[in-house]
């Protein structure tokens, strides 16, 4: 009978997005500038009109303008940006509109393909719209009719962006000011994703039609090593080859290859889209079922449903003359020609934890 006193698991908390972050300070600034209230707090309303209240760090008058700060909470998220102090400083200009500015620690676009243009502050589209309508909101509240800049910053971003892809993708300087939502739902690396997106979308813009996904640095390194690719055409999947596979249905490449450790191509090639151990595990008995297509006796698949790991596995048929990395590659190069489009040329290869392949399914050129 279970415990209905037993103490049950907190729920994840969410956090807030960079975006809501840059929208909040700036509104508090503006606010500060226009009206001549300054708070220790401020509320937005998010895109879906849930209404927060976000804790100021400060919130003061500068030479020419004014400024405020906030710390990111990213809830129960592994962020790389939680604890960050992120902070806006706003002037008023003559002309309508906002004007947007990388201040220290956020990114500018250097290179095509992505949804901003080259020499933009890395400030996505749906933080600018939330920071516009509420600066515009404000404006008319006030009686004020000119405009804003907007200079956002992020202290320490050059470093913490440095441990993101944006230096990949050809933003350089700092951070992006991220978020659709506003929130931050913890361990969904929709921030992860959407790098996955932009990775393929400036390698095609900028003329790579060879891309390879990886899972890791080893499979990175591979990949360099057998085809010399360039970084801008190494798309660091880690774990969601889904995120991979889907977008080549909206921007399709000439080929794809992709590489990742044996155990998870292993994943792959059961039909998982995540290869994560906590949405997917290795599946030995179908190892073993596909080692005896391949001629494996019964002591050998015995000896891959018992094994501890499988590199084990591996190990046990290649010592028997069975090429179990190959068969694993090919169905993994099934079911992803099941995803992307039929005119993406698609190989799949397997290495081990030192880098060597071990299998390989699909034109190799």
């Amino acid at each position: 009978m279970r415990d209905e006193t037993a103490e049950q698991p907190a729920p994840l908390r969410s956090g807030l997005t960079t975006g809501s972050c840059a929208t909040a300070t700036s509104l508090a600034a503006a606010r500060l500038l226009l009206g001549g209230m300054s708070a220790d707090a401020v509320e937005i309303v998010l895109p879906k009109g849930k209404q927060v209240r976000m804790r100021l760090e400060f919130c003061r008058l500068i030479d020419d303008g004014a400024e405020a700060g906030t710390i990111k909470d990213a809830g129960d998220d592994p962020d790389v940006t939680h604890g960050a102090l992120l902070y806006s400083q706003v002037r008023l200009r003559d002309e309508p509109g906002i004007r947007f500015s990388a201040g220290r620690g956020v990114g500018t676009v250097t290179r095509p393909g992505l949804v901003l243009g080259v020499g933009e502050p890395a400030i996505n589209p749906v933080p600018r719209k939330m920071i516009t309508e509420h600066l515009t909101l404000l404006a008319e509240e006030l009686g004020y009719g000119g405009g804003f800049e907007v200079t956002v910053s992020v202290e320490d971003g050059e470093a913490l962006a440095l441990k993101t892809m944006n230096p990949r993708l050809g933003i350089l300087g700092g951070l992006s000011i991220l978020g659709t939502s506003g929130i931050v739902r913890p361990f969904s690396c929709a921030a992860y994703i959407a790098s996955i997106h932009q990775g393929i979308d400036v390698a095609k813009t900028n003329g790579y039609l060879h891309i390879a996904a990886c899972t890791g640095n080893a499979s990175e390194d591979t990949m360099r090593r057998v085809y010399d690719l360039p970084e801008i055409a190494l798309i660091e999947m880690g774990d969601f080859v889904g995120a991979v596979l889907k977008h080549l249905r909206k921007v399709p490449v000439d080929k794809l290859s992709l590489c990742g450790g044996f155990g998870k191509i292993s994943k792959l090639a059961a039909g998982h889209m995540d290869l994560h151990s906590r949405h997917s595990s290795i599946d030995l008995p179908q190892l073993a079922e596909w080692a005896a297509t391949m001629g494996a006796d019964k002591a050998l698949q015995q000896g891959i449903r018992d094994a501890n790991t499988s590199q084990q596995a591996l190990a046990m048929a290649s010592a028997a003359g069975i090429a179990l990395g190959d068969a694993v590659c090919q169905h993994a190069l099934d079911f992803a020609r099941s995803v992307v489009p039929a005119q993406v040329q698609v190989e799949v290869f397997a290495i081990d934890r030192q880098g060597g392949i071990v299998g390989h399914a699909g034109a190799f050129q």
